[in-house]
């Protein structure tokens, strides 16, 4: 005669679903979860998350192997994880972010750890990486298109060659220290 049924399950973060679908608009294809967990568990977060593909029971070795398959087809990897499990593909994947209740080995393989943000930590980050490479690309044209009028300005003699040096220098330093505001504030 059965007396109850106790079960146990590992919910979805509670951020989960909000965080893949920022990540989605900003930009990242495709999301997918390589967990240990039994299939049954996994299928349930990846339809509460959203999460396009999801590998369920898979060990270290299988992780790695995912990840460095995904990079040998192409594709720009990004590892999350937490676990002891996880840290192989952290280290293998082209940038391994841990959570910040982290293991240790997990911490110490990861290339970032998030803060206590949790994961909309992950948005934090991918914001801040697509700013760092638009103000990359904004100052690198604005260099070498005023360096290469300063250049022309002195060789042709429209302007004295001490003062194209002198707007070359001034230049470097305005554009190093618009570089320092704050990315998020643009």
């Amino acid at each position: 005669k059965l007396a109850g049924i106790l079960t146990i399950g590992d919910p979805a973060r509670e951020d989960a679903a909000a965080t893949v679908a920022e990540l989605k608009r900003l930009g990242v294809q495709t999301c997918v979860m390589l967990t240990g967990d039994a299939e049954q568990a996994a299928a349930k977060i990846v339809a509460q998350t959203g999460i396009a593909e999801y590998h369920a029971q898979t060990l270290p070795e299988d992780k790695v192997r995912y990840v460095q398959e995904a990079i040998k087809a192409g594709h720009r990897v990004i590892m999350i994880g937490d676990g002891i499990n996880d840290a192989p593909a952290l280290s293998a994947a082209q940038t391994g972010i841990a959570m910040d209740s982290c293991t240790a080995i997990a911490g110490d393989t990861a290339d970032i750890i998030l803060s206590g943000d949790g994961l909309a930590g992950l948005i934090t980050v991918r914001r801040l990486g697509q700013a760092v490479l638009k103000r990359i690309d904004t100052h690198n044209k604005l260099i070498i298109g005023c360096n290469s009028l300063l250049l022309f300005a002195g060789i042709f003699g429209i302007i004295p060659p001490a003062l194209a040096a002198v707007l070359h220098n001034s230049l470097t330093i305005a554009v190093s220290l618009e570089s320092m505001r704050n990315l998020l504030k643009d």
